[in-house]
């Protein structure tokens, strides 16, 4: 969704994912609105598992992005 409606303004994106029930963590990079990404590797023993994501860009709506990241975190 996000780089449906606002890829024109992302300059670069990259990130690491870490998907409920995956032992890999998924890793994507992207300029504007093409993106590809793939499993890495296993999360290493006492790793975070955590999600990073980097948006470079312009006039992006932060707030938006954030809130709609927020509502995929699984606890």
């Amino acid at each position: 969704n996000l780089v449906q409606l606002e890829g024109q303004k992302i300059l670069r994106s990259k990130g690491i994912l870490a998907f409920d029930n995956d032992d890999d963590r998924y890793v994507f990079q992207g300029v504007h609105m093409m993106l590809e990404g793939d499993h890495q590797r296993k999360w290493k023993d006492g790793e975070p598992r955590q999600s990073r994501l980097v948006f470079i860009g312009r006039e992006l709506p932060e707030q938006e992005i954030r809130d709609g990241f927020e509502r995929c975190i699984v606890s």
